[in-house]
């Protein structure tokens, strides 16, 4: 059995840190060796969040490296951009359509680049873009990007839908559970 390498990226306070402890706990109880390891960079400041998840039968080293992710899980356009370079090829993208402005930006000394997912395609690699955003305020809750972002990339995962329902319902605390549910079956039917 190969061992799977997935990034979750994002801006801090976008939630990304449960979407891997939700991912992490889900391969866990399919019965998969995972290593997890959380790069928070300036997250309390809407800085760049990182998180890898590495699982297969043994898995000796939770870094992942350039070229060496099977999927990224971007929840945000720029940031899908900004780590595109650990894709390997033949990988996948899975993005929130979703603009959040870095700090150059928002202080004048910086344009947000234009089209980002398509010069991504360009380059030959395969997103699957969704608004999160909308979705998730959808099920109840903007904070809920995180988990439509895993509906969706739960489709290329080889785990039933059963599974990653019953990950939510161990992972989420007891009273968001049913709005993290439909936000989640948003996502996957997106």
């Amino acid at each position: 059995m190969k061992t799977t390498s997935v990034m979750i990226v994002g801006v801090g306070g976008q939630g990304s840190l449960l979407a891997s402890k939700l991912l992490g706990r889900l391969l866990v109880d399919e019965g998969y060796d995972v290593k997890v390891s959380e790069v928070h960079g300036m997250s309390q400041r809407g800085g760049s969040v990182v998180t890898y998840v590495r699982f297969g039968e043994k898995v000796y080293s939770p870094i992942v490296t350039d070229g060496e992710a099977d999927i990224i899980i971007s929840f945000e356009k720029l940031e899908a951009a900004r780590y595109a370079k650990f894709l390997k090829k033949g990988g996948r993208i899975v993005v929130n359509t979703q603009q959040i402005d870095p700090m150059p930006v928002i202080i004048g000394a910086a344009e947000y680049p234009e089209n980002v997912l398509g010069e991504l395609t360009a380059k030959g690699m395969d997103i699957d873009a969704l608004d999160a955003l909308s979705l998730a305020e959808q099920a109840g809750s903007s904070k809920a990007v995180n988990i439509v972002l895993m509906g969706k990339a739960s489709k290329y995962f080889d785990i039933s839908y059963d599974s990653w329902i019953k990950a939510i319902e161990n992972t989420v605390a007891p009273k968001f559970v049913e709005m993290n549910k439909k936000a989640f079956e948003l996502g996957y039917n997106s």
